[in-house]
């Protein structure tokens, strides 16, 4: 087992911007009295973000403190999870996998590149560009080898693809995330061999969407109740590429809400459920506990909510949500409409268009 400790040299203190700490109590507040510390790993990974992407024994005081844990319990958490770096590290640091996979499509060569460019693991840079460490499986495993830097994934990548995007990223000049070779999600190297109606043999050249009503002027679904469901995955799919577009220009630090933002108009919500009763919004194909939680927050409680939101609505829910395309997908707003008006829903075939159990199957039972 690596031993993992904290760094020899420490900051003489840690504090929250005066956004993180409100942002830390919205998320200690969503915990039962005595639950506090379940709130430990988002909060010691936003002081890993504020902090230059490094936890300080500083860092981690003010956590525990402001969770009301003992100092250890904080620190074990910390040094279990390899996410959190307990050392400071480069702008850029490389988290290279050599796992199997990885390994067999030749991670070592990129290993090699590392101990050239950069030097020993956990050694950063006299100009503080870059950093390395080697990790176990970081669950890209179709497009090995790879590397995660900093929050992104960089793919299908060889010493001389490799040694190009470090300089990039050391530059300053723009670089492609995912596939280094321009391969389209894990889709096969010599390109796709079925659902080429709906993605193009190229994997690129989706069926345009179909036409819909201005934003401004349209409340509610997209498409009509006669639209067939590859309208409506082709209208989600290029809703998804272009929200995709216009976060790609926004910092990397965004938060949630900033990309939400940059893409649509938050719903307004309620500050509590009517009556003090909310709607079973898990009767909505799609929305599981941990979405109906989110929804809550944002003050949805209820079916006639979710059925009036407009389009740049829809844009920001499913954006802040992470899953841009979704809801058009799973037609959460025409669900949410028939069980306001007291039907049972839509039928499952409706409510789901094909390939969308492979898009949004892993989460739908965590959401």
């Amino acid at each position: 087992m690596t031993v993992r400790r904290l760094a020899e040299i420490q900051p003489a203190s840690f504090a929250f911007t005066a956004e993180n700490e409100a942002w830390a109590q919205k998320e200690i507040a969503k915990f039962p009295p005595g639950r506090q510390a379940s709130a430990i790993l988002p909060l010691l990974w936003r002081a890993q973000e504020q902090n230059g992407y490094w936890l300080s024994k500083a860092a981690i005081e003010k956590v525990a403190t402001l969770l009301d844990m003992p100092l250890m319990r904080a620190l074990e958490v910390a040094t279990f999870y390899s996410m959190f770096n307990l050392s400071p590290v480069g702008r850029h640091h490389v988290q290279l996998c050599g796992t199997t996979p990885c390994m067999l499509r030749g991670s070592d060569d990129l290993k090699k590149v590392c101990e050239q460019k950069i030097g020993a693991q956990n050694h950063v840079t006299t100009d503080g560009a870059l950093s390395w460490v080697e990790v176990e499986c970081l669950g890209a495993c179709c497009n090995a080898p790879m590397v995660q830097i900093n929050n992104d994934y960089y793919e299908d990548l060889d010493p001389q693809n490799f040694t190009k995007l470090l300089d990039d990223l050391v530059a300053g000049r723009p670089v492609v995330k995912g596939s280094q070779t321009g391969r389209v999600s894990s889709e096969p190297v010599g390109g796709l061999t079925s659902l080429t109606s709906l993605y193009g043999v190229d994997g690129r050249s989706a069926p345009a969407a179909p036409e819909v009503a201005p934003a401004a002027t349209e409340p509610g679904p997209v498409l009509g109740a006669s639209s067939t469901s590859a309208d409506i995955e082709a209208h989600a799919a290029a809703e998804e590429a272009d929200i995709k577009a216009k976060l790609a220009t926004l910092p990397k630090d965004a938060t949630p809400e900033m990309k939400a933002d940059s893409v649509g108009s938050r719903p307004q919500g309620l500050s509590a459920a009517r009556a003090d009763k909310a709607d079973d919004l898990q009767r909505v194909k799609g929305i599981g506990p941990v979405n109906e939680r989110k929804l809550h927050d944002l003050g949805m409680f209820h079916f006639d909510q979710i059925a009036a939101w407009t389009r740049p609505e829809i844009r920001w829910v499913g954006t802040y949500l992470s899953f841009p395309g979704r809801i058009d997908r799973e037609q959460w707003v025409a669900q949410a409409a028939a069980l306001a008006a007291g039907g049972p829903g839509l039928k499952p075939h409706d409510a789901a268009a094909p390939g969308a159990a492979t898009k949004t199957g892993a989460s739908d039972a965590a959401g």
